[in-house]
């Protein structure tokens, strides 16, 4: 029996405009598959716009970005159809917002000219509060969501307020004889678009919820000193005990993610980022008990990597290395990450505690690159460029001249005094956005990339107390690397199922970092004894799992050229079967025709 055709997909982001983070990868990659476009008619991303601005706006028309308007009246653009572009003039007038339609290149699987699809973008911050209102009586009278209680935040309200022009906009844009559409909602920011299509068209839209992360478990693992160690062992636990998360955490309704993503069971399906993404929504109870929750991992944009370009980059990186501290470590460590509490940095610090007199006594050397920021735009260059003059950056940082900033100055002081201590292993914190000599000074090497990151690596951390997935982990499996991470990290099963796939039962190349799983008379028998552990427990665990993590990272990192070979094969092998082709082909468009079928 044939697949049925999908019409029109419309994705529902905030990254519709320009890629900021994980939903932007995986729109990338998924939006440039074959399998995808061949099992998709018409795609339409919907997301929203701030011409108030400048850097937004800069951003959305950099030519890297390859975005082509069509219609902008704020750019003074209009080379629509006319009864598009007249139409969505006589939208800005009733409605009083901005709209921008164009299209947009996606190239993230192929890495060839890639694909074309069209892109909505929605500045509702002057809409009509009539047609908000209006819309805000809705979500109470038909999902109990109290908009009231959560004005006051402005991710709420902004996403609230562009859901009804949007809509609108689509259904401008929809043709008569697409019969076969389908929404996904990605994150809770999709979600009020969803409702709004799901109230005034039900017969016509099949409506999917992305679920990336779960937001309340986000937080509570964040919130509490117990971190992941706490909230996997009260869920672990509560599942058997028909236990959910309001009963053992109490009501999370003033939380307007939590209640938003309480109502995408009223959707047709939900996709879910990873296994323990999957089993967070189940403890929410209730109708996501029995929901169709499918997985749908993130992939890798594959590439042929040899031993000789893996060498290479990681030769650029060692230049860097010996500019910095006067000689050339024999190995460097990386974590991209953004700078977050849940990234578990110090979990990092502590397995090199234990990995440095071990690489000492072997008369090896590493260097720890972290690059993360907490200004996601970066430094100007030419600042970065006096401080690296002046001081050194970014071996040495300073406060209160722009250089170290929020949870950057925390982390520099924990970098600071581990390197102190340390023989054999050092930490530099790059808080910079870019990996390049423009951005980060004339002490990197002009040809340096970011790819180099990717290819040059010996290891990358990603031991997060909460991660959804893990792209950036998993980039550098492919060239080689070594991938440390958490077992809460939704990269895990894909990577597992990967290898088994690939005559692997055994991946040297993944280490796994248990901070969840007690022992050592550190046993708790239910939910309810569970909700107890405290700092002082996680502590003691991440004692005893870092040590256990340093001796396999010693054991795994090459020593000659045929090691790093046998790593690299084997990186090349899996990769190969998480590319975003195989999660289009195998995973997302299945779901998508589960969900047309009615097919649990």
């Amino acid at each position: 029996m044939k697949a049925p055709q999908i019409d029109l997909l419309v994705h529902a982001t905030h990254e519709a405009g320009f890629k900021v983070g994980g939903i932007g990868a995986l729109l990338d990659g998924l939006l440039d598959s074959p399998a995808y476009n061949a099992a998709v008619g018409r795609t339409l991303l919907v997301g929203p716009m701030d011409t108030a601005s400048p850097a937004e706006m800069d951003r959305l028309t950099a030519a890297d970005n390859r975005l082509e308007i069509i219609y902008s009246s704020w750019h003074g653009v209009d080379q629509a159809a006319a009864d598009i572009s007249r139409g969505l003039a006589a939208l800005e007038d009733r409605l009083q917002v901005r709209l921008l339609y164009g299209r947009r290149t996606f190239a993230g699987a192929t890495g060839g000219a890639g694909h074309n699809h069209e892109v909505l973008l929605v500045d509702a911050a002057t809409v009509s509060l009539d047609e908000t209102n209006r819309f805000k009586a809705n979500l109470w009278q038909h999902y109990r969501i109290e908009s009231d209680r959560y004005e006051w935040n402005s991710e709420f309200e902004s996403t609230v307020r562009a859901a009804a022009p949007a809509y609108a906009a689509l259904a401008l844009l929809v043709r008569s004889d697409e019969r076969t559409c389908l929404l996904v909602a990605h994150e809770w920011m999709g979600l009020p678009l969803a409702f709004y299509c799901q109230m005034a068209d039900p017969d016509r839209w099949w409506l999917l919820f992305h679920a990336h992360e779960m937001a309340t478990a986000r937080i509570l693992v964040e919130d509490h000193p117990g971190h992941d160690t706490r909230f996997y062992n009260v869920l672990r636990l509560a599942r058997p005990a028909g236990l959910t998360l309001d009963q053992l955490f109490g009501d999370r309704s003033d939380f307007f993610k939590h209640a938003l993503i309480k109502r995408a069971v009223r959707l047709h399906r939900i996709l879910a980022a990873g296994y323990w993404v999957k089993e967070e929504l189940r403890f929410l109870g209730g109708q996501f008990a029995t929901a169709p929750i499918d997985l749908l991992w993130s992939g890798v944009a594959v590439r042929s990597v040899t031993l000789e370009e893996r060498l290479a980059a990681t030769s650029r990186l060692r230049e860097y290395g010996r500019n910095l501290l006067g000689y050339p470590p024999d190995y460097v460590f990386t974590h991209v990450t953004r700078l977050l509490i849940s990234k578990g940095l110090w979990r990092d610090l502590l397995v090199l505690e234990r990995l440095d007199p071990v690489l000492a006594s072997d008369n090896k050397t590493a260097l720890f690159f972290i690059l993360s920021t907490s200004l996601p735009a970066g430094r100007p260059a030419e600042d970065v460029c006096r401080w690296e003059a002046e001081y050194g950056w970014p071996v040495v940082h300073r406060r209160n001249n722009g250089d170290l900033i929020g949870h950057e100055l925390p982390l520099y002081r924990a970098i600071k005094a581990f390197n102190a201590g340390s023989q054999a292993v050092k930490v530099v914190l790059v808080n910079q956005l870019g990996w390049a000599r423009e951005w980060c000074g004339v002490r990197m090497p002009a040809d340096m990339t970011f790819d180099d990151l990717r290819l040059g690596t010996h290891l990358e951390f990603g031991q997060s107390t909460y991660e959804p997935f893990g792209i950036s982990q998993v980039e550098p499996l492919a060239s080689g690397a070594l991938a440390v991470v958490s077992t809460v990290s939704g990269c895990i099963g894909c990577v597992e199922q990967a290898a088994r796939q690939a005559g692997l039962p055994y991946l040297p190349n993944l280490v796994q970092a248990d901070y969840i799983t007690l022992a050592d008379g550190l046993q708790v028998y239910s939910p309810w004894d569970a909700l107890w552990i405290d700092q002082q427990v996680r502590d003691r665990l991440e004692k005893a799992s870092s040590h256990a993590v340093a001796l396999a990272v010693r054991a795994t990192l090459p020593v000659t050229d045929a090691q790093a070979r046998a790593l690299l094969n084997r990186g090349q092998r899996v990769a190969q079967l998480m590319s975003w082709e195989v999660v289009a082909r195998d995973h997302f468009v299945p779901a998508l025709q589960r969900t047309i079928t009615g097919q649990p």
